[in-house]
Formats: structure tokens, sequence, C-alpha cells
């Protein structure tokens, strides 16, 4: 086995990095386009319209402060939670469904996971 390749804290910026910035772009797309979508989602679930605006919390200030380094730990957190939003709000249908062979929500998934992920290998305090 390469030793030089055993790289853990290097694979946890990159995790980090990745995953932050891929959850960032689809806030981004919020920011330009608007949540009206996800307002309806959320009204129609029974929780009040303000609750949709919790999504550019967690697609854009969070995935931010994980970037940023910055209280990293609870920015995560609040990205796996917007995720599970996410899922139980848009892609609840798919959660046991395949499409082209694969998880209908392999993304949704691979996003919620890898922010629990990242708030898990976090180092506790402030930074990361």
């Amino acid at each position: 086995m390469l030793t030089v390749l055993h790289q853990p804290r290097a694979a946890y910026h990159l995790l980090r990095l990745s995953v932050a910035g891929m959850i960032l772009l689809h806030g981004i797309s919020k920011v330009l386009n608007g949540i009206g979508g996800i307002e309806a989602r959320v009204v129609a679930s029974g929780l009040p319209a303000p609750v949709a605006y919790l999504v550019y919390v967690g697609e854009v200030v969070a995935p931010l402060l994980v970037i940023a380094n910055f209280w990293v730990q609870g920015a995560a957190l609040v990205m796996a939670v917007n995720m599970v939003f996410a899922i139980a709000l848009a892609h609840a249908g798919d959660v046991f469904a395949l499409r082209r062979g694969a998880w209908a929500i392999e993304l949704q998934a691979l996003f919620l996971f890898g922010s629990a992920a990242i708030a898990l290998l976090a180092r506790p305090g402030s930074r990361g």
C-alpha cells in the first residue's frame, strides 16, 4: 500500500470543499431564480410559507461557512438537515426508486451523507 496516499486531513478538506461547493451552486441557482416551487411544497406539506426561506441558510450560508472552514460542524449539520427536508418535500416518492440503473435520489443522498461525514470529521471548535 502506498502510505503517501494516506492523507486523511487532505481527504477531509477535499470532501468539505467539494460537497459544500456543489450544494452552494444549488443555492446560487435559488438566489438567481427564486424559491417559488419550494415555497409551494412547504405550504402543501402544512408548514408556514416562510419556512421555505430556510433553504437559503442550508444552501448558501452553511456551505459558505464550510468552505471558509468556520463553524464547520454546525454548518455541515445544517446542510444535512436541509437535505433531509429536500428529500422529504421533493423526493419522498423516489427514496425506493431506481432511475436509469441508479438510485433516484443518489445526488441528494450524496449531499446528505457527505454533509454528515463532514460534521463527523470536523475538529471540535470553530474551525474544521
